[in-house]
């Protein structure tokens, strides 16, 4: 499996936020988004993801399923984490497993994988930043999908949440997945590939 971009170019509002960008990632395999702030890290991850739309190039998933889009394909964890504050830790689980197409996962297992399984009946709203961003987390374990689009992913979490993020994703890559991150600062993982936007960081 193999995600492949040819001289993609973003425009919001009128103005030119990149344009050129070439990358490819395989299965197995990490890519780091790196650059400074503006410069388009989080556009390209919501342009992949289908939220944005392409202003130029051609993005293209081989080895997927031929049925399926690009975003059919993709987890996308954002800066903001999408819960529902009045339904419960496992409604919110629930709910994103339906709207993903699974409804046979075993969501409370998905829920122990984050260390939330005792939180399963709280409302999110009394969810403290870290643990709404383990929540979103559990989303990745819930339901398989190839192609994770991981915006500063480790935003929030504390020291061990960040270790138990950083084995999900070696077993992800491990089993052929990949993994495309924006971040400005280390997410535990090595032998990564890097994509810089906007020159230096």
């Amino acid at each position: 499996m193999q995600l492949t971009g040819q001289g993609l170019v973003c425009r919001r509002s009128g103005r030119t936020v990149f344009s050129g960008l070439n990358f490819s990632v395989s299965g197995g395999q990490a890519m780091m988004i790196v650059g400074r702030n503006g410069a388009g890290k989080s556009s390209l991850l919501r342009m992949i993801a289908g939220l944005i739309c392409i202003s130029g190039g051609s993005l293209a998933l081989t080895g997927g399923e031929e049925e399926g889009s690009v975003a059919e394909q993709a987890h996308y964890l954002g800066h903001l984490d999408a819960l529902k504050p009045s339904l419960s830790v496992l409604e919110n689980l629930r709910f994103w497993s339906e709207y993903l197409g699974r409804r046979d996962t075993d969501l409370e297992a998905a829920l122990d994988v984050v260390d939330m399984g005792g939180l399963a009946d709280l409302p999110a709203a009394y969810l403290s930043a870290g643990q709404r961003r383990r929540l979103s987390i559990a989303r990745l374990v819930a339901v398989e999908r190839p192609l994770w689009l991981l915006d500063e992913p480790t935003s929030a979490l504390d020291v061990q949440s960040q270790d138990r993020l950083a084995d999900l994703m070696r077993k992800h890559l491990a089993g052929g997945g990949m993994i495309m991150a924006a971040t400005h600062g280390p997410i535990g993982l090595h032998d990564t590939i890097e994509l810089r936007i906007g020159g230096a960081a």
